[in-house]
C-alpha cells in the first residue's frame, strides 16, 4: 500500500464525499456520482481516477456502464499502521465525540473549527495573510489582500486565476490576534468549473453572504490555538455545506505547512527557502 498516495487522495473534500456516497450505496455509475458532487463529468472523473490510483475505488462493468465500488482495504491498512498500534480506544472515543457533535442538534448556520499548531502567533498571522503561503495551503487559490481593516479582499480559484473582486472586505484586523472578512457568494467562474447550470447558479447566488473569523491565542511560547468561525449563513445553506468540508482540508494543510514545512497535498517537501 502506498500510504502517501492514500493520504493525498483523502485530503480532498470532494473525494471524501465520493467515498461516503459509495459507502452508503456501492456500485454507482459516473452519472449518479456527478449528482452527488453537482460537478461536471470531467471533474468527477478526475477525482475518481485519483481514488482508483490510490486503491480506494475499484470498478466493474455492467453492460456499457462502469460501476464504482468502495475498496476499504487501504483505509483498514492505515488504521492498523497509524491508529490501532498506538491508541485505538482513544481514537474511537474521539470519533464518537465527533459524530455526537455532528448530530442534527448542532447549529446549522455556522462552522467552528479549532486546532492547536506548533508555531508562534506572528508566524500563523503571516501564513494567514502572506500570498505565497496562502497559495500553498489553498492549492494555489484563496484570498489576496493587504488585510488592513476596510480593505478589499480578492479571490483566486487556482494558481493561474484572478484574483477576482467579488465584493469581499476586511471587517477586523488586529495582528497577530484577530482577522475577520466577508466571504464570497457563488460566482460564474465557479459554475464553469463545477458544471452548474445558469438556473442552479442563480439559485445559489440568492444565499446570504457569510463571514469568516480567525482568532489566534498563544497557549505556550511555541503552541497557538487557532479558532476559525465561519457564520452568518442561512440555516443549512449550500455554502455552509461546502465550507464545512473545504475548511477541514485547508486548515489541515495550514497546520502541516507551519509544523513540517510542506502541506498534505504537496507531492514532496519544497526547497527549504520556500518553507515557513
Amino acid at each position: 500500500m502506498d500510504a502517501d498516495r492514500v493520504f493525498r487522495a483523502l485530503a480532498d473534500a470532494s473525494r471524501r464525499r465520493l467515498l461516503d456516497a459509495l459507502n452508503e450505496r456501492n456500485g454507482q455509475p459516473l452519472r449518479e456520482l456527478c449528482d452527488v458532487l453537482q460537478m461536471s463529468r470531467q471533474a468527477v472523473t478526475k477525482h475518481l481516477a485519483v481514488l482508483e490510483s490510490a486503491g480506494l475505488v475499484a470498478t466493474t462493468r455492467r453492460g456499457r456502464e462502469k460501476l464504482h465500488h468502495l475498496n476499504v482495504a487501504p483505509i483498514n491498512d492505515i488504521a492498523d499502521r497509524w491508529i490501532r498500534q498506538y491508541d485505538r480506544g482513544r481514537a474511537q472515543a474521539l470519533a464518537d465525540l465527533r459524530r455526537a457533535l455532528e448530530e442534527p442538534h448542532m447549529s446549522q448556520s455556522e462552522f467552528v473549527y479549532q486546532t492547536y499548531i506548533r508555531t508562534t502567533p506572528e508566524k500563523l498571522w503571516q501564513a494567514l495573510t502572506d500570498p505565497v503561503f496562502i497559495g500553498r495551503y489553498f492549492d494555489g487559490g484563496g484570498p489576496r489582500s493587504d488585510f488592513a481593516e476596510g480593505s478589499p479582499v480578492g479571490w483566486k480559484i487556482g494558481p493561474d486565476d484572478g484574483p477576482h473582486d467579488w465584493g469581499q472586505r476586511v471587517l477586523a484586523s488586529e495582528p497577530p490576534r484577530l482577522l475577520r472578512y466577508t466571504w464570497h457568494t457563488y460566482q460564474p467562474e465557479m459554475a464553469e468549473m463545477f458544471g452548474w447550470s445558469q438556473e442552479r447558479l442563480a439559485e445559489l447566488r440568492r444565499e446570504k453572504v457569510s463571514k469568516v473569523t480567525f482568532e489566534i491565542d498563544e497557549v505556550t511560547p511555541r503552541v497557538v490555538r487557532l479558532t476559525v468561525t465561519h457564520d452568518d449563513f442561512e440555516p443549512d445553506s449550500e455554502m455552509l455545506r461546502g465550507v464545512r468540508e473545504g475548511w477541514v482540508g485547508i486548515l489541515s494543510n495550514l497546520k502541516s505547512l507551519l509544523e513540517t514545512g510542506w502541506t498534505l497535498s504537496e507531492e514532496e517537501a519544497p526547497p527549504r527557502e520556500a518553507q515557513v
